[in-house]
């Protein structure tokens, strides 16, 4: 099926200008398996489904932009991080990547843990019946508020950001009678190959406690002299979207060797190490993430191996994969608007949505796929910038892809692996409607995060 071609920007390998792309794919209707939640295919028509329902329908039923989460797919992926990582040991889903109530019951029912940063994940975790000892409470400046609702509900453990929170939170689970289980995120030095924004295990940065200068040791005695606190084991993390698993070893042995010197100088063996998360998933076709099974055999031998030669216990290991289980089980999906070719450049193509619903792009300077999904077509590729409808030259959902040189207004475009971070990190700028999020499973779509009306937004407006 094609449409008359419009105008377009240069569309020859030999010719184009430079960015962040490769040579045009083969075949422009092919979806990569990699990026694309794994319900996602293409029916006789030529038209994309996922669960079983075409998103022309699902544009029609639910309007665009839109996030469309595949259930069956994040179901799949927490289970084979459960299996994976097995009975000794503690997967957190990171709720910081996308949190809803519909999201908690699935972590719920699944087997998962849930990791929490802020009163307000708090809220929907244990509002949505996730069993308080099942969460960790980060976060490097949590309240009073929020640690005496943490305690008070009995969370799992609470993670210590500083110095002065030890002393924050001792002191209110003493007021309110409680030993609060306890972990201590240090900041282990690693310089993970990943974007500087997200780096977070160096020391130059807000997280954590360093190793460096015997800061982290003085922390572990602060907190083992104070009643209100238990302390349970010590917490790293070293960045996100990391292929690279050389952090991760370098991280487990410095924190082994903190644990070393807890046992040498306390005789005490902490019982957890929490490795963090930070697994990286495929945006394009080009990157080329590890399965949950690769990575569990890979931490638990580095963890064995060097608790082996300390001469320590292999404590429990926990992980805390967000990204890595619910980004790649969602798309966005947008209706096409302006179509704008710059001669001799590339050819813009505005959508409906924009900065507003995914800010990665213009933030960390994120690399997307993208696809015509309401029909195929054998016009040849164009390259082209699928930019936004707000009011900034930045506002560039993805920066150079090749799509068809017939594409036309009212097309329907998606973006697969928007399922972490995107709608966490949604904002009404220009006052734009945040999107909503439909799950979908086996024929059926609900919405699990409702659409924005004009009403929401003037309804916060007292003025």
């Amino acid at each position: 099926m094609s449409r008359s071609a419009h105008p377009a920007g240069p569309r020859h390998a030999d010719v184009l200008p430079e960015g962040h792309y490769s040579a045009p794919p083969a075949d422009l209707n092919a979806l990569d398996p990699k990026v694309w939640s794994r319900t996602v295919e293409r029916d006789e028509r030529g038209t994309v489904t996922v669960g079983g329902i075409a998103v022309t329908d699902l544009a029609e039923e639910f309007g665009t932009p839109a996030y469309f989460l595949d259930e069956a797919d994040f179901r799949a992926r927490c289970r084979a991080w459960a299996d994976a990582f097995g009975p000794d040991a503690d997967v957190f889903y990171a709720g910081k990547a996308f949190l809803s109530r519909a999201v908690v019951r699935w972590l719920t029912e699944e087997g998962l843990n849930l990791d929490v940063c802020s009163g307000g994940e708090l809220t929907t975790a244990l509002s949505a019946g996730m069993p308080a000892e099942r969460i960790a409470f980060h976060g490097n400046n949590k309240s009073e508020e929020e640690i005496e609702k943490a305690v008070r509900a009995g969370v799992g453990r609470i993670v210590l950001d500083s110095f002065q929170e030890i002393v924050r939170v001792a002191h209110v689970a003493q007021s309110l009678g409680r030993r609060q289980r306890v972990q201590i995120r240090v900041t282990v030095g690693v310089e993970a190959h990943t974007h500087e924004f997200i780096a977070t295990a160096h020391e130059d940065q807000k997280f954590g406690i360093a190793l460096a200068g015997g800061q982290a040791a003085e922390a572990v005695r602060r907190a083992l002299k104070l009643d209100g606190l238990e302390l349970v084991g010590i917490h790293s993390h070293i960045g996100s979207q990391i292929f690279d698993m050389a952090g991760f070893e370098v991280s487990a042995r410095r924190v082994v060797q903190l644990l070393t010197e807890v046992r040498d100088e306390h005789g005490v063996e902490l019982p957890e190490i929490d490795l963090g998360g930070g697994l990286g998933i495929a945006y394009t076709s080009e990157d080329d993430p590890r399965e949950p099974h690769e990575i569990a055999k890979a931490l638990n031998e580095i963890v064995s191996r060097e608790c082996e030669a300390a001469g320590l216990r292999t404590p429990r290991i926990s992980v805390e994969p967000g990204r890595a289980i619910v980004g790649p089980t969602a798309f966005t999906l947008y209706r096409v608007g302006t179509i704008k070719p710059l001669d001799g450049l590339r050819t813009y193509v505005s959508v409906d949505g924009g900065m507003s619903d995914n800010i990665r792009t213009a933030l960390y300077d994120a690399e997307y796929s993208v696809a015509l999904v309401s029909r195929t077509s054998d016009a040849e590729p164009m390259l082209s910038r699928v930019v936004g409808k707000h009011c900034e030259s930045g506002d560039i959902v993805v920066r150079d892809a090749f799509l068809p040189s017939d594409l036309a207004p009212g097309d329907l475009l998606a973006v697969p692996a928007t399922g972490a971070y995107c709608r966490s990190m949604a904002s009404n700028y220009n006052h734009a409607l945040r999107p909503p999020v439909v799950a979908v499973r086996d024929g059926e779509a609900r919405v699990i995060v409702r659409r924005e009306t004009e009403e929401d937004l003037l309804r916060l407006d007292v003025g």
